[in-house]
C-alpha cells in the first residue's frame, strides 16, 4: 500500500469514527407513514429526536425511537472514551425506502377480487457528531 493510499485511508477511518449508522429492515409499516415521523427528527439533535418520538402518538415513532437508541450504541462502541453528551450527536440523515410487498386479494362484488399491497420499508439513520475538540 502507497503512502497516500494510506494516508487517504487513514482520514476516511478519521472521518467515519464521528458518525454511526443503524438500519431497519422490512419493517411492516407503509413508508408513506414512517416517512411523516423521520421528518419530525431529521437534522434534530439526539436528546430532542428522543423526546418527540417518546410523545408522539404513532406507532412508527416506536420503530424509530427504538433505532435511533441502537445507532447510540453502536456510536459509543465505536468511540469509547468519547462521551454522548459532549459529542452533541444530531440525526445526520434519516432515509425511508420502501421495501418489499406482500400481495393480498380481497373480495369484491360480483366474483371479482382487488388486490391489496401490504406495504413495508427500510429505514436507514446516520448519526453526526459535532465534536469541535479532537482528543
Amino acid at each position: 500500500m502507497g503512502v497516500r493510499k494510506r494516508e487517504r485511508a487513514e482520514q476516511i477511518k478519521e472521518a467515519k469514527k464521528s458518525m454511526a449508522f443503524a438500519k431497519l429492515n422490512n419493517c411492516p409499516t407503509s413508508p408513506r407513514k414512517m416517512r411523516l415521523v423521520a421528518d419530525l427528527v431529521r437534522g434534530k439533535k439526539v436528546e430532542i429526536a428522543l423526546h418527540i418520538l417518546k410523545f408522539s402518538q404513532k406507532e412508527a415513532s416506536r420503530r424509530l425511537e427504538k433505532l435511533l437508541l441502537s445507532a447510540i450504541a453502536n456510536w459509543q462502541a465505536k468511540n469509547e472514551d468519547a462521551s454522548v453528551e459532549e459529542a452533541e450527536l444530531f440525526v445526520k440523515e434519516i432515509r425511508v425506502d420502501g421495501g418489499s410487498m406482500l400481495k393480498r386479494l380481497r373480495p369484491a362484488p360480483q366474483g371479482r377480487a382487488h388486490r391489496i399491497r401490504k406495504r413495508s420499508n427500510h429505514v436507514t439513520l446516520v448519526l453526526g457528531a459535532n465534536n469541535n475538540t479532537q482528543s
